[in-house]
């Protein structure tokens, strides 16, 4: 039975893949595995010289988890907002980490101290809806905000919201990912 090692081989081989065709560049054959043929949710990150140069992703399986990882890495490569599309130059140098979600769990909290008491940092990510806002942090970014209080404040305002935000609308929904990144095979 394959382990989660050459699984992990093999969405890190499709999302290199799939950002060198989009960008007409070489990069040696994708690895298959099968599940890339069941559904699943993942996010690519893009990192160039250990800076953040593209992040897209699913939150739900809404298709096979080879569709969403090669999606998401050209969409990370070339439709981040917050970043212009990688260049052919930049290409060689990206390095690429891919999280494959579990699905998310919605919490039940009475205010927003119980919520924070619920999250363990470095596990968790965490999607906060309120209405039609919503944002979602990894569990890696755990990493630059530790502080349950900054890591919440911090998804407030990816949502557009104050950072001393809560309503009766809050929701907020978990979920843990295995990652693998590029010359790593481990979880």
């Amino acid at each position: 039975m394959p382990t989660t090692d050459t699984l992990g081989v093999a969405l890190l081989t499709q999302a290199r893949k799939a950002i060198a065709d989009a960008l007409g560049q070489s990069a040696p054959a994708a690895l298959e595995h099968p599940r890339l043929a069941e559904r699943g949710a993942t996010f690519v990150t893009l990192t160039l010289d250990g800076d953040l140069r593209g992040c897209i992703g699913s939150l739900n399986a809404h298709r096979t988890l080879g569709d969403d990882v090669r999606e998401n890495a050209v969409s990370a490569a070339l439709r981040d907002p917050r970043f212009p599309p990688l260049s052919a130059s930049e290409f060689a140098r990206v390095k690429v980490e891919v999280s494959l979600l579990t699905e998310p769990d919605f919490m039940e909290f009475r205010d927003e101290a119980d919520a924070l008491a619920q999250l363990v940092p470095g596990r968790d990510g965490v999607i906060f809806f309120n209405g039609c806002q919503k944002a979602t942090f990894l569990p890696q970014v755990w990493e630059q905000l530790p502080d349950k209080h900054t890591f919440m404040a911090a998804l407030k305002q990816k949502a557009r919201l104050p950072v001393d935000f809560w309503g009766p609308n809050v929701m907020l929904a978990r979920y843990q990912v295995q990652k693998w990144h590029e010359g790593e095979t481990r979880e």
